[in-house]
């Protein structure tokens, strides 16, 4: 299908928020709107399909290490191969240009059980053209071969829209609808999104299916959508964390939702909430260097509009009868737990009193659970991110302790799920498979389909299933 220019510059306006009618539309909406890939069985043989693979990984030495994304896409692929399609994986690894999928197609061929050629130089970013060597690999490939096309964040093209602005969409949208054309006449006009993690405006996972002649979500994609995503949105408690305040924007629209009733949050994102809630209460709190103005560009810094923000989230959760479950003290650069930060002072973990505090809440909220009616479908837990620079044993306490508390729900009936990435990798260290009931592979995506912004290969492949 020949793209358009017009097209793509609606297109990258819905992706950067210029769409009122993209950021009302509900998770369901989107799911409900977008062809799965089971609609592909007519593609015949031989056809090359281009698979947006979920290839940011770290394969370790053995099969099972560290290569859990790679295995996610393992039922399209061999859905794929069943058929006879030439299928070709576009993907990135790390944030760097220079990161390189060697190991990953090396893993995906010791899954695959098959040889897995890799494609370097796949596109001339002089010309903006893909290469005549990419073009020719394609061709020659057997029908039910699997190729994987090198690192997509090499290319400049894959990272347009990162810092782009909705009023830069005209300027933008020749050079994404001419490369998305080039991968259409040239790698392949079948598209499927299987990289459930790869919620980023990356140019592979918004821009190219404008050019496709079908584009579908892929088996495990749709599986994590249509199932554990769908009771995360019914969570009755969640327990939100990280570094950078944004999520709190998440967690807003999480409440908004009107269905949570226990919030627990940690992190430094807390900190907006701790000063609020102190200030609600006619106190103050000190957040150290957090608060200093010459911190702004720190990704740990509190701006004083979150703390404001989060004044009106702790008023209104009140009104609702939401119990928000704060720290009590915190864990300090040099270890100890502290109920105040010093002017000098940062927060690396929650403190030790808040463990125990947690853990207190944790068994209110199970209790509380016997009230519900009877024949009511199981409560449900999400959980998000770290409470602390957990990779350092110096701060990994408070994360660690509270892993427990996600059994403890689950073995008192709770649906627990964990958001992935780094509470997946906590959960890993510090527990067993069975504490959850299920760990998505990718915690950012998560948010954004619970939270306040539209997943955005779900926009794009909405949009051009609506064309």
């Amino acid at each position: 299908m020949a793209v358009s220019v017009p097209f793509v510059s609606n297109l990258i306006r819905s992706l950067l928020g210029a769409d009122a009618a993209a950021n009302s539309r509900k998770l369901v909406d989107y799911l409900a709107g977008i062809p799965r890939l089971e609609t592909l069985a007519d593609v015949p043989s031989g056809t090359p399909v281009l698979i947006r693979g979920d290839v940011d990984a770290k394969p370790g030495a053995t099969i099972g290490d560290g290569d859990i994304r790679l295995r996610s896409m393992l039922k399209t692929l061999e859905y794929g191969r069943q058929k006879g399609w030439k299928q070709i994986i576009i993907g990135h690894i790390g944030r760097k240009p220079e990161g390189s999928l060697d190991k990953v197609t090396k893993r995906l061929g010791e899954l695959l059980k098959t040889e897995v050629p890799l494609v370097d130089d796949w596109y001339d970013a002089a010309t903006g053209t893909v290469t005549a060597k990419a073009a020719d690999a394609i061709k020659a490939a057997a029908p039910g071969s699997v190729i994987v096309l090198q690192n997509s964040r090499k290319y400049d093209i894959e990272r347009v829209l990162w810092k782009a602005k909705a009023d830069e969409a005209d300027k933008l949208a020749p050079q994404l609808a001419k490369f998305a054309q080039e991968v259409a006449d040239k790698i392949a006009k079948v598209y499927i999104n299987e990289a459930l993690s790869a919620g980023s405006l990356d140019t592979s996972s918004t821009v190219l299916p404008a050019a496709m002649d079908r584009s579908v979500l892929g088996a495990y994609v749709a599986q994590e959508f249509d199932g554990p995503m769908r009771r995360c949105l019914d969570a009755d408690l969640v327990v939100f964390s990280g570094l950078k305040t944004d999520k709190l924007d998440d967690l807003q629209a999480v409440i908004d939702r009107g269905r949570v009733k226990w919030v627990f949050v940690a992190g430094n994102l807390v900190l907006a909430l701790v000063k609020a809630q102190a200030e609600l209460a006619g106190k103050q709190y000190g957040l150290g260097l957090a608060e200093k103005p010459e911190n702004s560009g720190e990704p740990w810094f509190i701006e004083r509009s979150r703390v404001e923000q989060a004044k009106q989230m702790l008023t209104e959760a009140s009104k609702k009868g939401i119990n928000f479950v704060l720290p009590v003290d915190f864990t300090l650069a040099d270890g100890r737990s502290s109920a105040t930060i010093g002017p000098e002072e940062q927060n690396f973990d929650i403190g030790s009193e808040t463990s125990k505090h947690f853990a207190a809440k944790i068994g209110e909220f199970i209790e509380s659970l016997k009230s519900r009616p009877a024949g009511s479908p199981p409560a449900v837990a999400f959980h998000n991110g770290v409470f602390g620079m957990f990779e350092d044993p110096r701060y990994e306490a408070g994360t660690k302790n509270f892993m427990p508390q996600l059994k403890r729900m689950k073995d008192a009936g709770v649906e627990v799920y964990i958001g992935g990435g780094e509470g997946g990798a906590a959960m890993e260290k510090y527990g067993a498979p069975d504490w959850i009931t299920h760990c998505f592979t990718a915690g950012g995506t998560v948010l954004n389909a619970l939270g306040s912004s539209p997943v955005p290969y779900l926009v794009t492949l909405y949009g051009v299933s609506h064309r």
